[in-house]
């Protein structure tokens, strides 16, 4: 098992998470440093959802250690991670119905990263002006489509101030025209130096913001490294594309 390091804003040391007998991850190991882009692939049931559960703190691991910006957040739950600066979007966006757009990341701004209302009102404006979503902000937002939807998700995410950003399929289910329009304000968060960690299957998409990536299989990091050589490694592509070289 490798220590977290003092540059490391992010680690996870010796992370196992089961759901009674299930294995959902074994023994996880990972290390990030501040202002990286880290893509996760790997099959389905590889274990990457949970990964970004345990890491925001939706999951307690079942035994191991998270650390985040040099302090054990192990025993913190979600929301005060949150308040901490490490924000977690979810591969399925569930808007708070009734609301607005705005509203919805109002709520963001307010009890996400704790804000007094006249500076959570000028988060939630520049989070939407960001995501390209002004002109929508009087819709309900259960009346958007899912691009839109997606977009919310991630103007949410962005109202709560991150430092560190966890997305879990944002381009999920969206044309490739689509996810590249994400794509686009992604880039623009890395320009404001937030760190991003990005499980996606639109591998193509995801190659275009990740300078390193870690490929799971059954709960393990099986590569992690150069996005290109990982993608190349023969081990990923069996258990991630399903053939190569044995």
């Amino acid at each position: 098992m490798t220590s977290p390091t003092d540059a490391a804003i992010l680690s996870a040391a010796g992370v196992h998470k089961r759901f009674g007998a299930l294995v959902v991850l074994d023994d996880i190991d990972f290390a990030m440093g501040e202002d990286e882009a880290v893509g996760i692939v790997g099959p389905n049931g590889a274990g990457k959802t949970t990964l970004l559960s345990v890491l925001s703190g939706a999951f307690p691991p079942s035994s191991g250690s998270i650390a985040f910006k040099g302090d054990d957040v192990t025993a913190l739950p979600a929301t005060q991670r949150c308040r901490l600066g490490l924000v977690r979007t979810h591969q399925v966006p569930k808007p708070f119905g009734g609301m607005t757009t705005f509203e919805n990341v109002f709520v963001a701004a307010s009890h996400g990263a704790g804000l007094g209302r006249d500076e959570a009102y000028e988060e939630a404006l520049g989070s939407l002006k960001l995501c390209g979503m002004i002109g929508v902000a009087n819709r309900r937002a259960e009346t958007l489509g899912l691009l839109d939807r997606k977009r919310l998700e991630l103007a949410r995410a962005l109202a709560a101030r991150p430092t560190l950003l966890l997305l879990d399929e944002i381009g999920g289910g969206l044309t490739d025209g689509e996810a590249s329009e994400l794509v686009g304000t992604i880039k623009e968060l890395r320009r404001r130096k937030i760190g991003i960690v990005w499980i996606e299957h639109i591998v193509h998409i995801l190659l275009q913001v990740a300078e390193r990536l870690i490929c799971m299989d059954a709960g393990k990091i099986i590569a992690d490294g150069e996005p290109r050589a990982v993608m190349a490694d023969p081990q990923v592509i069996r258990a991630y594309l399903g053939g190569g070289p044995k």
